[in-house]
């Protein structure tokens, strides 16, 4: 592979490590202040917390590194991540049916969110792809997993996970009311943006790439904003700021948003990894 494209590859790697170290962020932070409500009751709370910081830790060391190898420490990191995520979404789903009514809407939506562990398996899935991706500058044709070259897998799974975060907070956001016009954002953005990632990674055209690059910079822009809107429905529970001890309990949770950023730009990766590895084919 040419210098410039063992750039573009690495490039792209580190992008990759930066998106899983945002959800891996969110998950730290979100967990902290979840878990903290529900006092710790179960020892295993502590678990999401631990791993979630040290696949934040792998992944800002990987936004660092420009070695074209991938990193033992790192990979195991990853896997751990994603195998505390799978665990999670078992207990939070032991959660929700232990209570009385089971799998209820009232359940759904004050039980242990359904959904927000996956959001560490993401990091940990994303965070080994960018490990695999460093080795994309020595290879002409990547090799296929789950019948899919790297970079459309990865595009895939980022498609993935924007829609299943959409989902959760469709979920939240009908608890609310949708009482803030806002609230449909981050149900309609990150949606369309999933779409047409997933129809670029299975079918590539140049106007789908196109497309899809402008709904997830928007995407990555709405994550950001969204922790200002976020912070804005604090500021409207009793006492606003002032209580803050007690209203960022309540909510809205302030590091849920940045989730769609992290999605975003590793979908972005994923789309320059494509057409990197289309050029030099």
């Amino acid at each position: 592979m040419s210098e410039r494209g063992s750039v573009a590859v690495s490039t792209a790697a580190r992008q990759l490590n930066l998106g899983a170290a945002l959800l891996a962020l969110a998950v730290l932070a979100d967990s902290a202040v979840e878990h903290y409500r529900g006092s710790f009751h179960n020892k295993a709370m502590y678990a999401p917390l631990a791993s979630a910081a040290l696949a934040l830790s792998g992944s800002l060391h990987g936004t660092m590194d420009r070695r074209a190898a991938s990193h033992a420490l790192r990979d195991g990191i990853y896997a751990l991540a994603a195998i505390t995520g799978i665990a999670g979404l078992g207990f939070h789903a032991y959660n929700i049916n232990k209570r009385p009514g089971g799998w209820s809407w009232l359940n759904l939506f004050y039980a242990a969110p359904i959904g927000a562990p996956f959001a560490l398996t993401l990091s940990g899935l994303l965070g080994r792809g960018a490990e695999k991706a460093r080795g994309l500058r020595h290879s002409r044709r990547p090799d296929k997993t789950l019948g899919l070259p790297l970079p459309r897998l990865l595009a895939a799974v980022s498609a993935a996970g924007l829609a299943g975060t959409a989902a959760e907070a469709a979920l939240l956001h009908f608890r609310g009311a949708y009482h803030n016009p806002a609230m449909v954002l981050p149900v309609s953005v990150p949606p369309i943006a999933a779409t047409l990632l997933g129809a670029a990674a299975l079918a590539p055209r140049r106007r789908t790439r196109k497309l899809a690059r402008g709904w997830l910079k928007l995407t990555a822009f709405l994550g950001f904003a969204g922790v200002g809107l976020h912070a804005y429905g604090v500021s409207r529970n009793m006492g606003g700021w002032r209580n803050w001890s007690q209203n960022l309990l309540n909510g809205p949770p302030l590091p849920a948003p940045p989730s769609f950023t992290g999605l975003a730009l590793t979908g972005l990766a994923a789309l320059s990894l494509i057409e990197e590895i289309e050029r030099i084919a």
